[in-house]
């Protein structure tokens, strides 16, 4: 455990000029105020914090009650590798003075959410580990105006791209696009059809000097572009620290290989779109609470953690999969799984349980997608499974079996069948989570304010996309 006599002797040893303080807001956004490193001194990491304007941030306070303070985790202090000038960066939770946690921040719901697993003691710690897959493009440019709707995506993987080979590529050399990844092949061929593995190279370094190690790194199946790296998981606010500063050194890598990167579920049409599988297990006193000797190696609260899951999947998609686009990439045809379903190394069920030694047994459960806040994702997650061992929720049979052959639901299927399926829009989703919501609230981890509030929040997105015209509406309908 870091004290601030160790933080500020390292400030003195690496001539630290600039501390950051980081939090995550509502939505997942990564933010930050910077103050010199005079000003920092113990009282201002231990007690002081940093005050900062809680109505500036979108879904928290209102102006005439704004005033809030970040209080610094002093064991995420690291040294930012992208910064010119030396800086110390923070990873911080917010505060209400003089009142302590915002009830509204997502770090703090994921403190919340630790403490309640110790304290219904199934175990003592949990582990997550979430696989976040992006895109990476050589430029992206969107409009949306009164008369014009678009975007377009230039990317050399693209099959859509020029077939000119003297076309210069971002170095200002001649692009051979012989070598290109087809739709969905991009998974895993070697340099030169993967043209982005010095690129993921590049974020594995910069992790490792940030403190989280990555464990692998590859191409992923989306033809243009689309990545995967895998970075060391933790407790739900370790993971949630650690899935932010990943997403950190993408874009900020990208940005420095002249490129852009994009955690969107789906920003390409008919290829794949990118999702956040996430491991999941419980330990108590050092052993695993999930290993046993029921199906696949699974103990029966493990079983039980999935029937929770799988119970409550369709309020959780409002946190896993929190934006219109996640549902785009929610269809059959893309590995993205719609069946409510489990099974033993079956990558068409919702939850997988991968094959492991007992020490590292756990489930995965494979419907979230990148956009979701990772604190809010993996605690709603957490409370769900453990409802599900209160309640012993039965998972049911699992599908040993190709999922992907069974059709989607239609609206004139029964209700229960419907039940057995991820919602299909993120307005759907977001009804679900207001009418089951208990499962979160019971536990104090969340409460209604928080749920009211994140419920608005997303509405104003539903809004926004409701309300403007598609180009695909314009091919279907304008001359009929």
């Amino acid at each position: 455990m870091s004290t601030p006599a160790k933080i500020l002797k390292m400030m003195r040893e690496r001539e630290i000029a600039f501390v950051d303080f980081r939090f995550t807001d509502t939505i997942g956004k990564f933010h930050h105020i910077t103050v010199p490193a005079g000003e920092v001194d113990s009282s201002f990491l231990s007690s002081e914090g940093k005050n900062f304007d809680g109505s500036s941030i979108e879904g928290w306070r209102e102006i005439d009650d704004s005033d809030m303070v970040l209080r610094p985790d002093l064991s995420t202090a690291v040294v930012d590798p992208f910064m010119d000038e030396p800086t110390l960066a923070l990873i911080c939770t917010a505060e209400i003075p003089n009142e302590g946690g915002y009830n509204r921040c997502p770090r703090s719901i994921a403190e919340r959410a630790v403490a309640y697993l110790k304290k219904t003691g199934v175990g003592d710690s949990a582990m997550f580990g979430p696989e976040p897959e992006f895109f990476v493009f050589d430029s992206v440019v969107a409009q949306t105006d009164a008369h014009r709707m678009m975007f377009e995506i230039h990317c050399e993987e693209g099959s859509w791209s020029s077939s000119d080979p003297m076309r210069e590529s971002a170095t200002g050399m001649p692009t051979n696009l012989g070598h290109r990844p087809l739709v969905k092949g991009g998974y895993f061929p070697l340099p030169p059809v993967d043209s982005l593995h010095d690129f993921r190279s590049e974020v594995c370094k910069k992790m490792l000097a940030l403190g989280v190690p990555a464990e692998v790194h590859h191409h992923e199946v989306g033809g243009a572009g689309q990545c995967e790296v895998g970075a060391r998981g933790g407790s739900p606010v370790q993971c949630g620290d650690n899935t932010q500063m990943l997403k950190y050194v993408v874009r900020q890598t990208a940005h420095e290989f002249g490129k852009t990167a994009t955690f969107m579920p789906k920003p390409l049409y008919n290829d794949n779109g990118s999702g956040m599988h996430v491991h999941q297990s419980i330990s108590r006193r050092g052993h695993s609470v999930f290993a046993g000797k029921m199906y696949a190696g699974l103990s029966q609260e493990a079983l039980w953690y999935i029937g929770g899951i799988i119970r409550h999947a369709r309020a959780l998609n409002a946190i896993t999969n929190p934006s219109t686009n996640s549902y785009k990439r929610l269809l059959p045809g893309f590995e993205a799984p719609v069946k409510l379903a489990y099974a033993a190394r079956n990558r068409s069920a919702s939850i997988r349980i991968p094959h492991s030694g007992a020490k590292s047994r756990r489930v995965e459960t494979r419907f979230p997608d990148p956009m979701a806040n990772p604190y809010l994702c993996f605690s709603a997650l957490l409370l769900a499974g453990l409802d599900g061992i209160r309640n012993k929720i039965d998972p049911g049979k699992p599908s040993d079996f190709n999922l992907y052959h069974i059709r989607r639901s239609s609206v004139r299927d029964d209700a229960k069948h419907r039940q057995r399926e991820v919602c299909g829009t993120l307005k759907e989703a977001l009804e679900e989570l207001s009418r089951d919501r208990k499962f979160l609230t019971q536990t104090g981890v969340f409460d209604d304010d928080v749920i009211d509030a994140y419920i608005a929040l997303k509405n104003k997105e539903v809004d926004a996309f409701r309300t403007a015209p598609h180009p695909v509406e314009f091919q279907m309908y304008y001359s009929n």
